[in-house]
């Protein structure tokens, strides 16, 4: 495998905003998954490891070959505001492929966040940039590109698979610290409503308990807990 770089997928930019919108909701991570039946959550162990600062944002995903990590620079030629990015490191421990120029280089391009399931350092730089990252592990080990000047092989948006999940380009990713959830670009239709009415029955749950009712009363008017 050499390099590959395909383009953007195209996606609902409509309903990609109304999703997005969603970001502030609280347990937002488990909103998503509520309202996909329990599905297309990663890995606990895919948490975050900068700042604690919930994101939602369509998938530019990374694939990369095992035992021989390069930087993921080329994302660069053709992130968009608004994704965040998927990368598959085949769960690498030792070898870091995001960094802090990396999350500083995301900030400017206008990516939201990043999911790896590998390794990535400079935690600290990407808390002082307030830029999210989602990783299986930290470790202060770098890639070789910067060594070896070699940036391939790599391919860009394909399917990976990312904390166990299959990850489409265009895909839809939700983060927070609680997980990661993952929404199917062609399911975006039929989960949002379901998600919108979770949250807003939560939120009604909330208030009721802060005005008195009882667990019966709750379930009676919601359904759940």
């Amino acid at each position: 495998m050499t390099k590959m770089i395909e383009p953007n997928a195209s996606v609902d930019r409509e309903l990609l905003g109304k999703l997005v919108a969603m970001q502030d909701v609280l347990s937002i991570s488990c909103v998503m998954t509520d309202a996909q039946a329990r599905e297309n959550v990663m890995h606990p162990d895919i948490k975050f490891r900068s700042v604690n600062r919930p994101f939602i944002g369509h998938a530019l995903t990374v694939k990369l070959t095992p035992g021989d990590i390069v930087d993921c620079l080329d994302i660069f030629e053709i992130a968009e505001p608004g994704q965040v990015v998927v990368i598959d490191a085949f769960g690498e421990s030792n070898t870091s492929i995001w960094g802090g120029l990396m999350s500083g280089l995301a900030r400017a391009a206008g990516i939201v966040g990043a999911v790896v399931d590998g390794s990535v350092r400079d935690t600290d730089e990407a808390k002082l940039l307030d830029f999210p990252i989602a990783s299986r592990y930290v470790s202060p080990r770098a890639a070789h590109t910067a060594y070896s000047g070699r940036r391939e092989p790599i391919r860009i948006n394909v399917p990976v698979v990312c904390g166990g999940l299959i990850v489409h380009p265009g895909d839809l990713v939700v983060a927070d610290e609680i997980g990661v959830t993952v929404v199917p670009q062609q399911d975006w239709a039929e989960v949002y409503p379901r998600a919108r009415e979770q949250a807003d029955k939560e939120e009604a749950a909330r208030k009721a308990i802060l005005e008195g009712a009882t667990v019966e009363e709750l379930l009676n008017r919601f359904g759940r807990i």
